[in-house]
């Protein structure tokens, strides 16, 4: 990702407009929210550490729907080229961070879920 996005804005590489991809990202910036809460409301009625961590993993896919949006849209609205590239470029270190996290088993976080039980 790191390496494509930096290529593109080198090389001036304009993205095709993709209304698809902005629909898709405008309806998971409204979902996610939802299904993440939902998650929550299980992970504390069961207290299930593994939905509770599921739930911060879609809080992540919220955050990251948010920037593709403002990539995408950005640059179908005002033709500004660099901004999808710019977009990949900051997710980067959201997904390093949620990859740590999911990896050293911090994803399922006490403070996720009022209550903390594991």
């Amino acid at each position: 990702m790191a390496v494509n996005a930096t290529r593109s804005l080198i090389g001036h590489a304009v993205p095709d407009e993709s209304l698809l991809g902005i629909g898709i990202a405008a309806v998971s910036l409204v979902v996610m929210p939802l299904l993440a809460r939902a998650k929550r409301d299980v992970a504390k009625t069961i207290a299930s550490r593994a939905i509770r961590a599921e739930a911060r993993q879609t809080d992540i896919c919220m955050y990251l729907s948010a920037i593709l949006l403002g990539g995408l849209g950005l640059n179908a609205l005002f033709g500004w080229w660099w901004a999808d590239p710019i977009a990949a470029l900051v997710m980067i270190p959201l997904i390093a961070w949620a990859g740590r996290e999911a990896l050293s088993g911090r994803a399922g976080c006490d403070d996720c879920v009022e209550g903390g039980a594991a």
